[in-house]
């Protein structure tokens, strides 16, 4: 088994776990989990509500769109149409329920991201996929990033999830496609958030759904042009 392969959300933790449920990228199986968590578990829900918070800067960069009234009109019906089929006003102790204010959030986050994904479903089924999410572990490594690649931007957004660099270290950032060599993408920025420019020859391969390495390297970046550290991270890119 690659290390792409054997990278679910269990390795990562529920910090890893929670995070990939911000961003939408769990099955419906464990999305289902996540969501009953967040209603029973404080320390989860926490975890997620610090993830919402850590990757919205990632979405900083692009424009509003307006949706069109159509959108408005799916989501009121999806949020309001059950309740109003089975009771005219909610019970006085609902008002003092975590798991209804709970609730209530998850269901705007599901109507924020169905208000930001507005402009990438409308769009012809012929063009490529728009945005892909990758985790990015490994087993008996602590380094973990989460990294989206964006094709009309060019580029990859990582999320530093956990792992300390050593001194005179660099992560380097590769794409393997299939048994073919190791790509280099780039040293990987310190800090929190990174942005990797994606050089036209990869971008085709990368919307394919390559798979994303993290190695360890010397300052500055492998001196041979493939990996000479260790690979401390890896995983699959998958649609959103």
């Amino acid at each position: 088994m690659t290390l792409a392969e054997d990278n679910g959300p269990e390795r990562g933790g529920d910090d890893l776990f929670a995070a990939e449920y911000v961003l939408g990228v769990l099955p419906v199986e464990e999305r289902q989990i996540a969501s009953r968590r967040i209603d029973t578990e404080t320390d989860f829900a926490r975890l997620v509500d610090g993830w919402e918070v850590h990757l919205s800067p990632l979405a900083a960069a692009y424009a509003e769109v307006e949706p069109p009234p159509s959108v408005k009109v799916a989501v009121d019906r999806r949020l309001f149409s059950s309740t109003a089929q089975t009771s005219a006003a909610p019970s006085a102790g609902i008002w003092s329920s975590l798991a209804f204010w709970r609730g209530l959030a998850v269901a705007a986050v599901a109507a924020l991201a169905l208000y930001v994904a507005v402009p990438y479903v409308n769009r012809p089924a012929e063009q490529p996929q728009e945005r892909l999410v990758a985790s990015l572990a490994a087993d008996g490594s602590d380094v973990k990033y989460l990294a989206v690649y964006d094709s009309e931007r060019h580029e990859v957004s990582l999320s530093h999830v956990s792992g300390t660099l050593a001194s005179g270290k660099d992560f380097e950032l590769w794409m393997i496609e299939g048994k073919n060599a190791p790509v280099s993408m780039g040293v990987i920025p310190a800090g929190a958030t990174a942005h990797i420019g994606v050089s036209p020859a990869t971008q085709q391969k990368l919307a394919q759904g390559a798979v994303l390495a993290v190695s360890l390297e010397p300052s500055g970046g492998s001196p041979t042009g493939q990996p000479t550290g260790p690979v401390v991270a890896a995983g699959d890119l998958k649609g959103i």
